[in-house]
């Protein structure tokens, strides 16, 4: 083939986009929502797969979120001392499965740097274990405030080449942590791997706004004793599956409900399931 012919995948992706561009027609989106429409119109037509469009609305999804929304809050935030001992740190690194841990001074809130779990691994031999200077593993620290938005922290991670940030308040101190995989899932759904312990990681976040971001695999039994609630888990397991089932069909993100004394919005959905939702207590008239 001579170097001037377009490649087979050069060319499929230009009969994508020709399909795309076929979807639109002679509509011209003039918000996010007319984008959203053309691309489920897209989906409806075979055009997108199911996949394709959840990743797609994910992307526009991320612009609403802010650092506080995904957080990991501060009282489930493994943190280690500052230490002089290897082995000082080496109980809380194995008991969280983690890579990466925030080192704090003084008190929760003196974040010294981010420590690296296998740069532990050449002090782990008696010979080397003299050697150990903590302050010399130390990675600089990236600090976002509460507001920051969830796109442009991407964007930063991805210049900064960090893969954890600290969430700090308003008055400096550490509210939470975002990961890289905490921002990507808004955009690809979860990814679970081996050291996910999701029993700790139901209820993802409080803000000071009242709402409480938790996952949609909630189980219900988890959601009663949180919100002093008592949803009957005799049908459904999950609290998604009680909202959804309340829609009447797969919502999408925005909508909103009221089910007894809790309020529910779609924070992330696809065409498949629910997978956060912000919950907060319905005001008693």
């Amino acid at each position: 083939m001579s170097d001037d012919q377009p490649s087979s995948t050069s060319a499929s992706h230009r009969g994508w986009l020709e399909k795309i561009g076929q979807a639109l027609g002679s509509v011209e989106p003039k918000d996010r929502d007319g984008v959203l429409r053309v691309l489920r119109q897209a989906h409806d037509r075979r055009i997108l797969d199911a996949d394709a469009l959840a990743m797609c609305e994910g992307v526009l999804h991320v612009a609403d979120l802010q650092a506080r929304d995904i957080m990991i809050p501060r009282s489930q935030v493994s943190l280690l001392p500052r230490s002089e001992s290897v082995w000082e740190l080496l109980p809380t690194i194995i008991e969280s499965g983690h890579s990466r841990f925030p080192v704090t001074g003084e008190n929760r809130d003196d974040v010294s740097g981010i420590l690296i779990a296998k740069d532990l691994l050449p002090y782990l031999d008696p010979e080397h274990e003299r050697e150990f200077q903590l302050r010399e593993l130390l990675r600089p620290a990236l600090f976002i405030p509460e507001s920051k938005r969830i796109d442009a922290l991407l964007k930063l991670f991805q210049e900064s080449r960090n893969h954890l940030a600290i969430v700090v308040d308003e008055y400096g101190g550490l509210a939470g942590i975002v990961t890289m995989e905490d921002v990507i899932e808004q955009i690809v759904g979860e990814i679970d791997d081996e050291h996910d312990l999701d029993e700790d990681n139901w209820i993802l976040s409080s803000g000071g706004d009242g709402r409480t971001i938790v996952r949609a695999l909630t189980p219900i039994e988890m959601i009663n004793e949180h919100f002093g609630t008592s949803f009957s888990d005799d049908e459904f397991d999950t609290i998604g599956g009680l909202v959804a089932n309340g829609f009447g069909h797969m919502p999408r993100r925005g909508e909103q409900l009221v089910i007894a004394s809790l309020h529910f919005e779609v924070v992330r959905a696809d065409s498949r399931r629910i997978h956060l939702l912000a919950v907060r207590e319905q005001a008693k008239e």
